[in-house]
């Protein structure tokens, strides 16, 4: 009798359907957060939170595209189109007394609303979207830490070593094989009698990497024209900087200097809760950050990033001074940053971000901060990656 074979082919990829949506709705969760990164950034109850604080947030509910039957509207029906039509083009509108939530019509709407749902990740969840491609700009390779990673990687096989690395499968192959050899023609192996000859262990090293000195110095004015919302704006920035380079960088250093018309050195609690009051002068700052690169950070051993954030509301005769200084720390940093907080979007830039203009050093970064919103673009654009950086200027 001669024996039937069935063929068929199978598509596999359907077997992996639950798998490749599941994936698919992940990564439109996450542009989804990306976003709405802008407003998450500046929530405060997160900024204030001890960082173990969950966050909610909303979500266009995410379905599959699927035909919809349901009565025509007057007029007739369409079945196909001209073949003419583009992604973008009104195919349809809703006719009459249909409208739905959000179209405005002056009365109360018969459709179904949006569906939303909120997408709870926590703060670290949060950080690893905010910094995936944001890194310390123009950093360079000179003195290094060597920093032992928390991981470990088993490299050998030894014959003697703690129990708790015991390879319980290599040491039953070699009890095996030691039987194989020792028993009768005819009779199979066989598992047993252990001895420490049979005892294989893992062996196994802590990953070390290399990581650049870099210090970064958080400069904030702390002066009485610095209203609430100044101030805010400027703990905000601060905050995720502080959390960026710890995410990223272990071995960073970060130096805190408060300044109204004296500057000083602050702890980093001192840095975030404390106010003060009184007038301005922005380059004490500035020549306090200079006499510390100089005494403690050497520029041939380390990678600086001088930051400052202000209101712009300074003492006159100082601008140029500022200006002299800046240009000074700039001869000495990768990169120097200063944000200037104006809470009306129309007002005027102040005299001594036009002080700053007339620097011309690529080094020199400035950021214009109207709104909570802008905290997460001022960020991005100064602690751009060369990539990214190359990009947004394309």
């Amino acid at each position: 009798m001669m024996a039937t074979v069935s063929l068929s082919q199978h598509d596999w990829s359907l077997h992996r359907k639950g798998p490749i949506d599941q994936a698919r709705h992940n990564e439109r969760v996450k542009e989804a957060i990306k976003d709405s990164l802008g407003e998450i950034v500046s929530q405060e109850s997160i900024i204030t939170s001890d960082g173990k604080k969950i966050v909610k947030v909303p979500i266009r509910s995410l379905e599959e595209y699927k035909f919809r039957f349901g009565e025509p509207p007057e007029g007739g029906q369409v079945g196909q189109g001209e073949g003419d039509t583009k992604v973008g083009d009104v195919v349809g509108r809703v006719g009459p007394g249909q409208q739905g939530q959000g179209q405005g019509a002056g009365q109360a709407g018969d459709r179904p609303g949006i569906d939303y749902y909120e997408a709870e990740l926590t703060v670290d969840e949060l950080a690893a979207l905010l910094f995936e491609d944001l890194g310390l700009p123009r950093l360079e390779e000179k003195r290094s830490r060597e920093l032992e990673s928390e991981t470990v990687r088993f490299t050998d096989i030894r014959r003697r070593g703690p129990f708790a690395n015991l390879d319980k499968k290599r040491t039953i192959r070699e009890n095996l094989k030691r039987n194989a050899l020792a028993a009768p023609d005819g009779q199979p192996p066989r598992v047993g009698g252990f001895s420490d000859d049979d005892l294989r262990f893992k062996t196994w090293e802590r990953a070390v990497r290399r990581e650049s000195n870099a210090v970064v110095l958080a400069l904030m004015d702390v002066s009485g024209s610095m209203g609430s919302f100044e101030k805010y704006v400027s703990r905000a920035f601060y905050y995720w900087m502080v959390k960026f380079l710890r995410t990223k960088y272990e071995q960073v250093e970060i130096v805190f200097i408060a300044h109204h018309t004296e500057a000083r050195e602050v702890s980093e609690e001192e840095f975030f809760t404390r106010g003060e009051s009184g007038g301005t002068k922005a380059s004490s700052a500035y020549r306090l950050a200079l006499e510390l690169v100089d005494r403690r950070y050497p520029v041939a051993e380390w990678n600086i990033y001088p930051f400052h954030f202000s209101d712009g509301d300074n003492w006159p005769s100082d601008n140029e001074e500022c200006r002299a200084l800046v240009e000074q720390l700039l001869v000495r940093a990768n990169q120097l940053g200063y944000g200037e907080i104006r809470p009306h979007r129309h007002s005027y830039g102040s005299t001594l971000m036009g002080a700053f203009e007339k620097l011309d050093n690529p080094k020199f970064q400035a950021v214009t901060i109207t709104d909570k919103a802008d905290v997460y673009p001022a960020l991005r654009t100064f602690f751009a990656s060369e990539e990214e950086g190359r990009r947004s200027q394309v």
